[in-house]
């Protein structure tokens, strides 16, 4: 018996392609994507404006299936994470952080991570699998299903939680194309943001494939010590990153930016020198640098660098005329801030194993 297809992978483009094969006309995806995306109806049988035959059909070839929430922990100022079962003894973590004027899902696009960054704690816990584009758009579901009876709303969404997305490629360009689209989720193209480490083969390709916003996790502004906290510098050093990231300011007719993302440890990369570098290194770029505070975990040996220290830093930015914030920390309590997700990953790359030995 065939397995049956989990409507959830599919963009409107592919559920077109499948209600045709299907002999059906177009009109048939707009009405089941209201019936997920809006009133959010997952059984076929109760959506009554599909034929009788269609739905009979569709209960026998197809699901609108959904991972397990194993815990949801509120944190003191009103984050709230949800652990993920996603089978085979893995889980993955998202996290909602509300504010004044907007709520954003972070959401995660693999079990774990295969890039290691030395001051995530992802990365210590190795890599399983890529998610699929159901498991990542059933993530913003679920959330959406336990914010909406409290009042709450998604108005952003940030490829920021579990795995690198640009090693997800499709399943994330897919993903993405639902919450852009009016029929599911109808966010704009600002408020959807991808990070990514850099790999650059995928930022030049995702520049025509999906119009949203691009965040850099960058962290150094010199290779050698990039090569140290982001290991996939080794591969793609910072200068061919610089030129993957001009493809993407470039790409498509409306006005792109890119926000580059830099964890302040203490000691490591915090110095006048590094912020000198960093202003001379994004001279000219149309970006805008987030300094994000240190969230220890147990397995690093990291510290955040001191409040003085990071306005410092921000001053010296600010100067040469680089826009600058420092992220506000949020959701600690609960390890749920940034850098700190771990989920449970089943580690298929026995890196886990060789730290201990």
């Amino acid at each position: 018996m065939n397995e049956k297809q989990n409507l959830l992978n599919y963009n409107q483009q592919a559920l077109n392609d499948f209600f045709a094969k299907l002999g059906e006309k177009p009109y048939r995806t707009k009405q089941i994507m209201k019936w997920i995306y809006k009133d959010h109806v997952f059984d076929f049988n109760q959506m009554l404006n599909l034929s009788k035959k269609l739905r009979e059909q569709l209960t026998e070839i197809a699901c609108i299936d959904f991972p397990t929430v194993v815990s949801k922990n509120h944190a003191l100022d009103g984050v709230v994470k949800w652990v993920i079962d996603m089978g085979s003894e893995n889980n993955v973590e998202m996290v909602y952080i509300p504010e004044k004027d907007r709520g954003t899902l972070c959401i995660s696009s693999q079990v774990g991570c295969a890039l290691a960054c030395t001051f995530c704690s992802t990365g210590y816990q190795g890599f399983n699998r890529n998610l699929s584009t159901a498991e990542i758009i059933a993530q913003v579901l679920i959330a959406n299903l336990h914010l909406t009876s409290s009042g709450k709303r998604i108005s952003n969404v940030v490829f920021m939680g579990m795995g690198e997305p640009m090693l997800n490629e499709e399943a994330v360009y897919s993903a993405c194309d639902l919450l852009l689209d009016d029929l599911s989720f109808g966010l704009s193209r600002r408020k959807v943001t991808i990070s990514s480490s850099g790999v650059v083969p995928a930022l030049e390709r995702m520049s025509e494939r999906v119009p949203v916003s691009l965040a850099i996790s960058l962290h150094a502004p010199t290779d050698d010590l990039r090569d140290e906290l982001v290991p996939i510098n080794k591969k793609y050093p910072i200068k061919e990153l610089m030129r993957a990231c001009d493809v993407y300011l470039n790409a498509g007719t409306q006005e792109r930016h890119i926000l580059f993302e830099y964890v302040m440890l203490k000691g490591v990369n915090d110095s006048q020198q590094h912020a000198e570098q960093l202003a001379k290194l994004l001279k000219g770029v149309s970006a805008k640098v987030n300094l994000i505070p240190f969230n220890p975990f147990p397995q690093s040996e990291y510290q955040v660098s001191s409040v003085r220290t990071i306005e410092k830093f921000q001053n010296i930015l600010f100067s040469q005329g680089i826009r600058t914030m420092t992220r506000r920390t949020r959701g600690e309590d609960v390890d749920a801030a940034c850098g700190q997700l771990a989920g449970k990953v089943k580690d298929k790359t026995k890196r886990t194993d060789a730290r201990r030995n």
